[in-house]
């Protein structure tokens, strides 16, 4: 069994407890593209298998966040899960949407502390629940789409964010709220979209079983935004390179019209990369 399962995880579940729970219903090794902490919801592949050998294909890919975030107030998480500390006052509407243009393109973003970075051998969040410091350096993320929704309360407003991956939505709520001058976090997320996974065709957890688990299993083949290539030289599935007269890149590898892995093809010679069948 291999291949990827769309979950649409729920408010209060880890990312962990979902692929532990496709874990059991499939029997075999899986893995999850992309954390979803337990405040967010939404849109989370994980890989059965084989499949899960792709991850460093897809860490690029783009997202799709739906989030609110509160101003004048702020937390050690930048969310709602830590003591929230009240100070700062609430801009308006206007002032928001003025500012967002200034968090396109590619950015300079400090991750939070309560994060899973590696900082001396262990997780930030460790030392940030032990009250300890901990200096994160700045790394360079991409935000393709930041559009202000509506005002959803008092000091809530909601937000369409379309990013890169590695881009902390906490600690752009957090940013956004001193270039106005202010404090804030991020007080609800879901994700819609990761790569081709879509929230529209994403399933529930409770919903599975291990009966009806491969009737939601996405081919691997499927996912990969490779083209095509079919080559029959058995010379190549003995490590051997061969000439293919197609251009640079990876490709989508298929043997006997079957699917095999990954081919990378560079001046005119192809070679396997990653074998998935």
């Amino acid at each position: 069994m291999t291949g990827f399962v769309n979950i649409d995880k729920r408010e209060g579940l880890s990312s962990t407890y979902a692929v532990n729970r496709i874990k059991r219903l499939s029997g075999a090794p899986c893995g999850h593209m992309g954390t979803l902490d337990p405040l967010a919801s939404g849109v989370l592949p994980v890989g059965i298998g084989n499949a899960t050998r792709l991850f460093e294909y897809f860490l690029e890919k783009e997202k799709t966040y739906l989030a609110r975030f509160r101003f004048g107030v702020t937390s050690p998480s930048l969310d709602r899960e830590s003591g929230l500390v009240f100070g700062g006052r609430v801009p308006s509407a206007d002032e928001i949407g003025k500012m967002l243009p200034q968090f396109l393109g590619e950015i300079e973003q400090v991750p939070p502390v309560f994060s899973a970075i590696s900082v001396g051998g262990r997780r930030s969040y460790e030392y940030a629940r032990q009250g300890k410091e901990v200096a994160l350096t700045a790394k360079r993320v991409k935000i393709s789409s930041f559009r202000l929704i509506e005002q959803t309360g008092a000091d809530e407003f909601s937000f369409e964010i379309v990013c890169g991956g590695g881009t902390y939505i906490r600690a752009l709520a957090r940013d956004l709220a001193h270039a106005l001058g202010t404090e804030g976090l991020m007080a609800a997320l879901r994700r819609t979209k990761s790569g081709i996974f879509i929230e529209e065709t994403a399933v529930e957890l409770d919903s599975l079983t291990p009966e009806n688990l491969k009737n939601y299993i996405i081919p691997t083949e499927e996912v990969l935004p490779f083209p095509v290539l079919t080559i029959d030289d058995e010379r190549l599935y003995h490590g051997l390179a061969v000439p293919q007269n197609v251009a640079d890149g990876r490709y989508k590898l298929y043997r006997g019209g079957e699917f095999y892995g990954i081919a990378r093809v560079e001046a005119g010679m192809a070679k396997t990369e990653k074998k998935l069948c």
